[in-house]
C-alpha cells in the first residue's frame, strides 16, 4: 500500500465467507485468498463461483457483506484501514441477499435526512428533519409543514390530540384543515419553552400526557408540566388574541407551560429519554 492508502492490486488477504442463509445458498466456511481491492460487487462474483461450483444449478445474484454487522460499502482494504483491523487475520465476511433500493413513485417533500418520526397519534405521523422543518401526514399526504426552527429536529412528539412537541417548540394541531400534496398549510411556533443552554437533543411525554421531560447538548435533564385545554375529537380548543393594538385577532392555544425540576449529572449530550409510568 503506498503512502496515500490506496490499495495495491496485488495484495491479498484472507477471507471466510459465512451466512445465515438457507442451505442452497451455504458454502463450506474455509479461509480463501482474495484481491484486497474487492469491493462488493466482487465479493458477489466470487460468492457465486463458490455456490455454482457446489450447486450447478445456482443462479447467480447480488449479495451484500457484513463484517461484526456492518455493511461493507468500500473496497475491502479500506475498510480494515478505516475500522482499525488487521489485514493479517482472516476477515469473516458474512453474506447476505442485497435488496434493491424502493423505487421512489412520488417526490416527498423532506429536503434531508428524516431523524425524528412519532406516530402515536391515530390520525396523523410526524417527522423531522435535518432542515430544520417539522412535517404532518396524514393518508401519505403533507398536511402541515412547522416552522421555526433554526437548525435539525431531532425529536418529536404529539402530548394530546391538539398539542405537539418539536424539540421545545410548542405547535396547535387542527386536523381539521385538509391540505393537498402539493398545498400543505405553514404553521408557525405558539409557544417556545426556553431554559436549556444548548440545543435540545431529546423529548419524552409521560403516559399520563401532563409531562414532558428534555434532554441537551448541555447535559441536562428538564421536566416540563404540560397544561393544554382540548375538546372531544380531533379539533382543538383555541382562544382569540390580538398580536398587536391595530393588528387582527389570531387564533392561539391556550396552553400553560411551567418548568418542573432540573436534573443535573449527565457529563455530556442527553440523546435517548423515555418516561415510564409506574403501578
Amino acid at each position: 500500500m503506498d503512502a496515500g492508502g490506496a490499495s495495491d492490486p496485488s495484495r491479498q488477504m484472507r477471507v471466510r465467507f459465512v451466512t445465515k442463509l438457507p442451505a442452497p445458498l451455504r458454502m463450506s466456511p474455509t479461509a480463501i485468498a482474495v484481491p484486497a481491492d474487492l469491493s462488493r460487487m466482487g465479493l458477489s462474483e466470487i460468492v457465486n463461483s463458490l455456490l455454482a461450483a457446489a450447486e450447478p444449478d445456482h443462479q447467480p445474484q447480488p449479495f451484500d457483506f457484513l463484517v461484526d454487522n456492518e455493511l461493507v460499502r468500500m473496497p475491502l482494504q479500506q475498510f480494515l484501514n478505516a475500522k482499525g483491523l488487521s489485514a493479517e487475520r482472516v476477515l469473516e465476511l458474512e453474506y447476505v441477499k442485497a435488496v434493491a433500493p424502493r423505487k421512489q413513485e412520488e417526490p416527498r417533500p423532506h429536503d434531508d435526512w428524516v431523524s425524528a418520526v412519532d406516530g402515536s397519534n391515530p390520525s396523523f405521523i410526524l417527522t423531522g428533519c435535518y432542515d430544520g422543518l417539522a412535517r404532518i401526514w396524514k393518508d401519505s399526504a403533507c398536511t402541515h409543514i412547522l416552522e421555526g426552527h433554526s437548525g435539525a429536529i431531532t425529536s418529536t412528539r404529539f402530548i394530546n390530540k391538539g398539542l405537539l412537541f418539536i424539540s421545545l417548540l410548542c405547535f396547535p394541531l387542527k386536523s381539521e384543515t385538509s391540505i393537498g400534496m402539493n398545498h400543505p398549510s405553514r404553521i408557525g411556533a405558539y409557544k417556545i419553552l426556553r431554559g436549556h443552554t444548548s440545543s435540545v437533543q431529546s423529548i419524552a411525554v409521560d403516559p399520563s400526557k401532563e409531562m414532558l421531560c428534555s434532554g441537551s447538548w448541555d447535559s441536562t435533564i428538564k421536566l416540563w408540566s404540560v397544561e393544554g385545554s382540548e375538546e372531544d375529537g380531533d379539533a382543538v380548543s383555541i382562544k382569540k388574541r390580538k398580536t398587536d393594538l391595530s393588528g387582527p385577532e389570531e387564533s392561539q392555544l391556550e396552553v400553560l407551560v411551567i418548568i418542573l425540576s432540573e436534573f443535573l449529572g449527565h457529563l455530556s449530550v442527553v440523546r435517548r429519554l423515555y418516561m415510564i409510568q409506574f403501578n
